[in-house]
């Protein structure tokens, strides 16, 4: 059987086939049969409305809705659920939850007026009305995905969040029930995958379109957001996970196995890669990922995920591994080990950053305190985290009171206005150039 993890050197042709794998992972992920049933699924939606989404959902979900009035999800009584939960739940979703209220609550960007030589400038800092937010459960259950998203919707003060998640996972989920209850979500549909994505951009009868789609998803639900921006906002491209692990030598072979693990049991779509100047430490930590293994339910997935997207990079030495680091520009990125922890600052493209072997990934997926929303496949070079922002938008007024400002600023806009060959804007200025001059 072929080793779960490939250990190649980074200019090898294993290495660059591996590399380039990882760097093309988007056109992968988002392939012509992926793109074809979102676009195919959007359509139906798109000209169905109701019945075709209804349509969608006994397809796609597993289920068949009697109207869709059913796929609107009431809250259980909590005497029906979540007597339930796994032990310890409650409480540690309270840990979780105070983090990252915490952190959000100091984020918001705040309006303030400046004046600039007699022009007064409003920068305002508005929340979107009405808000989607998707939340996985196909192949497992996220409460952590309706913390991290619903919890910094509410700090930038949006006035309706709407959570579409698979019905079976809500019914089938305690947790998943207490998590939204707690976070004092009242519009739950149960809807999975594009056909969410869909129903939540474009409206229906019976679903009201939102402003802005937010959260993870597997690939279809990232074809249909992007199928969704123009219509609405979208957070990013936030495809199936991905970590890219920087390990000096020294590092504990074991905790990067499992933190390698923990991306890659997501989604056989997932990505993990370790980037290393150590063979050794490459070779040690491939042998530990075979042996972990073993005993996970979730190995079949992570196994896929490993063949497709995984692997451990040797490199020259830390140079090279930042420049690569750098390149890749992961969704997650973990620097483990003395020396690669003082190339954090050097680390400029991922969408988080975690810095030491006591600060791994899975911290961060839930109560560290920023979002784990992330951009993958790339998009980090660009693309931001979920946050307090992603729910408000920004726009700014303008007010000149005074005619002698309007008078000096007329000149200087009439001429640029000439030079650019559009008469009817010069005229424009010229007029309160005028009515001033008038005045004297």
């Amino acid at each position: 059987m072929r080793p779960a993890l490939l250990v190649a050197a980074a200019d090898s042709a294993a290495g660059r086939r591996l590399r380039s794998r990882f760097g093309g992972r988007l056109d992968a992920v988002l392939d012509a049969a992926v793109e074809w049933a979102a676009r195919r699924i959007w359509r139906a939606i798109e000209r169905g409305g109701d019945a075709a989404l209804l349509a969608a959902v006994t397809e796609l979900d597993g289920w068949s809705p009697e109207s869709t009035a059913a796929l609107r999800l009431r809250p259980l009584p909590e005497d029906a659920g979540w007597r339930a939960l796994p032990a310890g739940f409650a409480a540690a979703f309270e840990q979780a939850l105070a983090a990252v209220e915490s952190c959000h609550r100091h984020r918001p960007p705040t309006p303030h007026v400046v004046e600039l030589d007699g022009v007064e400038i409003e920068h305002r800092v508005q929340p979107l009305s009405r808000v989607g937010v998707y939340v996985p459960g196909g192949r497992a259950c996220y409460p952590s995905t309706a913390l991290m998203t619903v919890v910094p919707a509410r700090a930038a003060g949006v006035g309706e969040i709407v959570v579409a998640t698979p019905a079976r996972s809500y019914l089938e989920q305690p947790s998943l029930r207490y998590a939204l209850a707690r976070l004092g979500v009242e519009e739950i549909w149960g809807i999975g995958g594009a056909q969410a994505i869909a129903a939540l951009s474009l409206g229906t009868e019976s679903v009201r379109r939102v402003d802005l789609v937010a959260g993870p998803g597997n690939a279809w639900v990232t074809a249909a957001k992007r199928l969704a921006l123009g219509r609405v906002a979208i957070d990013g491209l936030m495809g199936p996970s991905e970590v890219v692990i920087l390990a000096s030598p020294g590092a504990e072979p074991e905790w990067v196995a499992a933190d390698l693990l923990a991306q890659a049991e997501h989604d056989p779509r997932a990505a993990a890669l370790l980037v290393t100047w150590s063979r050794p430490l490459a070779r040690a930590v491939a042998t530990a990922v075979e042996r972990q293994l073993g005993p996970l339910s979730t190995a079949p997935t992570a196994r896929a995920a490993l063949h497709r997207f995984g692997g451990a990079l040797v490199v020259a030495g830390l140079d090279q591994a930042v420049e690569l680091a750098n390149e890749l520009a992961p969704e997650h990125l973990q620097l483990v080990g003395a020396e690669a922890e003082g190339a954090a600052e050097r680390c400029r493209c991922a969408g988080a950053l975690f810095v030491g072997a006591s600060t791994p990934e899975v911290f961060g997926d839930y109560l560290a305190g920023p979002s784990h929303v992330l951009p993958t496949c790339g998009t980090a070079r660009f693309a931001s985290a979920l946050g307090v922002e992603t729910f408000q938008r920004r726009s700014h007024r303008i007010a000149v009171r005074d005619r002698a400002v309007a008078a000096r600023l007329a000149g200087a806009a009439e001429i640029l206005a000439r030079a650019e060959g559009l008469p009817a804007h010069a005229a424009a200025a010229a007029l309160r150039g005028a009515a001033e001059r008038g005045r004297e």
